[in-house]
């Protein structure tokens, strides 16, 4: 099958946290008079990169907040046992969890990304 990277818990911890502080308590007030509406309620903090590598073409992840085990295919022209490494943003609206991406970068660049959920 097989290995799986994960996230550390404290890495996507802290990006909620950091999502939460964004949008403090009295934003999630639209009655308020401080209530900034040109800041719009989505936001995706970016939680954690792990080194991952490419193994039968593809890089498999275990994904945080119930999404589940997933595999990314990586393009065919990058050899099987490159390393690079996988990066996870958790995406939020009003500083609520709505869905995650995850991108993985090979040589500095990003040859897939795809997200889960609402982002």
């Amino acid at each position: 099958m097989g290995t799986y990277y994960s996230f550390s818990e404290q890495a996507i911890s802290e990006a909620l946290d950091a999502a939460r502080k964004t949008h403090g308590e009295g934003m999630i007030k639209a009655t308020g008079s401080n209530f900034d509406t040109t800041r719009g309620g989505d936001l995706a903090v970016a939680a954690e990169c792990v080194s991952v590598t490419v193994e039968n073409n593809k890089i498999c992840i275990n994904l945080p907040l119930g999404f589940g085990k997933h595999c990314l295919s990586i393009p065919i022209s990058i050899p099987n046992g490159t390393a690079g490494k996988a990066c996870l943003s958790i995406c939020t609206t009003w500083g609520i969890p709505t869905g995650i991406k995850v991108s993985v970068v090979i040589a500095g660049v990003t040859v897939v990304s795809q997200t889960f959920g609402k982002c």
